[in-house]
């Protein structure tokens, strides 16, 4: 069973959706400084594009980026602490995520999706890498649970 199979069950999916855009949250409103203000500005443009814009963005991602990362996860398994794993190779972690969202973009008719996305890809991994941590923490919550 993949990590897709286990945390997008019907019981989970929901929760694990919220857990996520909850680290989102957290992640942004840690962010200071001139490049945290443009990132909250542009993330405030994206939640404004329609409500539950950023929750049904993440359920459409999760699946893939579960997929992109278990082969990660399931070498920190065999390590023995997958979480510390993913966040020893956040590097990986981080370019395999954002394989997936770079895809997407491609595909995405919104302008204004599109443009934040060129905007503030340069720094993005860094950005990626810092979530990684807590990404790791949620995946582990809920294959445990």
């Amino acid at each position: 069973m993949g990590l897709s199979d286990g945390l997008l069950n019907p019981t989970k999916k929901a929760m694990v959706v919220d857990d996520c855009c909850n680290m989102i949250e957290v992640q942004l409103s840690a962010k200071s400084g001139i490049s945290g203000i443009a990132l909250k500005t542009a993330f405030a443009a994206l939640k404004g594009i329609k409500p539950g814009y950023i929750s049904s963005v993440v359920e459409q991602l999760l699946p893939q980026c579960l997929e992109a990362v278990e082969p990660i996860w399931n070498e920190g398994l065999e390590k023995g602490n997958p979480v510390d794993y993913l966040a020893q190779s956040r590097d990986r972690t981080a370019d395999a995520l954002l394989s997936i969202t770079d895809a997407r973009i491609k595909d995405s008719k919104r302008q204004i999706v599109r443009g934040t996305y060129e905007k503030f890809r340069g720094s993005a991994k860094q950005h990626v890498e810092e979530a990684v941590p807590d990404f790791a923490q949620v995946i582990d919550k809920y294959t445990k649970a």
